[in-house]
């Protein structure tokens, strides 16, 4: 496990560790409703794509607390199912959560409010629990795929940051280690939100992994020198076919692969399938602001009244994935066929 709690419950709240300003300071945000912990998913608080899960159910859980001794419980958890909902649209974790949550509260419909509340937060605890477990298994599996004295780039935050714990793309790795590998790891910056170059290496510096930050364009440059010997990365969401959804920069990385015949592996369990979308072409993408791309902080170094486009994902084709690895195990080059097994 990592050496740090990416979100927990205290005292009746929901606290995340704040990961806007990480690596400067460890600092949590407590979260008492459904409507903070949207803000919390918006804004970055917490990301992740199955971090983004867990929250969302404690979301609710939360709002079921806060709301169970008033005249409106139905039609507030609605709200708050609908505002959680509406906090990211492209991270498929968050839409399950909520579904499981959904199904939960519709068990106990007949139940006093203040019960259904109990069971909602029962549910939230197994859903963070059981993220933490599949990520261990995940790692299991994967680590077979790396070697002793593997060099290994990874893009992104897929780490216990952006899960419950132990992480999916880092949660290979430290399996790895964990059995007595010597991995070194490169972490691509991760334009524009800096997610490699402040999370990755934070969080792998915590548990004494070696870790390397390269900007995101130095990739190709480090694979034509034969320094990187595999790509392992997570995925905000999987489609039928094996299309990959994951922080923008990701295809890129995975057509350097390719072209420099280095594996490209993408760790996610099979709550980021979504067997409803065809393939990665239809999977919604989210577009932020620009003032992410056009600076930092209150830095600016584009010129005044500059225009910016912001996609925070992009889609890599199944035919550019060596290997799929979930609670299952590995499964190699993905398709239609070999992602509807998983589920049988």
């Amino acid at each position: 496990m990592a050496s740090f709690e990416t979100l927990r419950w205290r005292d009746g709240k929901l606290e995340l560790i704040d990961q806007r300003v990480l690596p400067g300071e460890v600092h949590y945000v407590s979260c008492d409703s459904a409507q903070a912990v949207a803000n919390a998913i918006r804004n970055m608080t917490v990301r992740g794509a199955p971090a983004i899960g867990c929250a969302a159910a404690y979301g609710i859980a939360l709002e079921a607390t806060r709301v169970s001794g008033g005249g409106e419980f139905d039609a507030s958890l609605q709200l708050a199912f609908r505002t959680l909902a509406e906090s990211r649209p492209t991270a498929v974790n968050l839409f399950w959560s909520l579904e499981r949550m959904r199904r939960k509260r519709d068990e106990h419909r007949a139940a006093a409010p203040a019960d259904v509340a109990d069971a909602l937060l029962r549910e939230a605890h197994l859903i963070r629990d059981e993220d933490v477990r599949l990520n261990r298994r995940m790692g299991e599996h994967g680590a077979a795929l790396l070697a002793d004295g593997m060099r290994v780039l990874t893009h992104c935050n897929a780490g216990a940051l952006a899960t419950a714990g132990h992480g999916t793309a880092l949660g290979v790795i430290r399996s790895a280690v964990a059995a007595g590998k010597n991995i070194r790891v490169l972490a691509d910056e991760t334009r524009p939100f800096l997610q490699g170059a402040r999370l990755t290496a934070w969080e792998l510096m915590q548990d004494g992994i070696p870790v390397t930050v390269i900007a995101d364009s130095a990739a190709g440059h480090f694979m034509h020198r034969g320094e990187i010997d595999a790509v392992i990365v997570g995925a905000d969401r999987v489609a039928a076919n094996g299309d990959v959804a994951n922080k923008i920069g990701t295809y890129s990385v995975a057509v350097l692969a390719q072209r420099h015949a280095i594996p490209f592996y993408v760790a996610a369990p099979l709550s980021t399938i979504d067997l409803a979308i065809a393939r990665g072409a239809d999977i919604p993408i989210e577009e932020r602001g620009a003032d992410e791309v056009l600076g930092y902080d209150d830095r600016r170094w584009a010129p005044a009244d500059s225009s910016a486009r912001n996609p925070v994902f992009d889609v890599t084709p199944a035919a550019l994935v060596t290997a799929l690895v979930t609670e299952k195990g590995v499964t190699r080059e993905p398709d239609c066929e070999k992602i509807r097994h998983l589920f049988d």
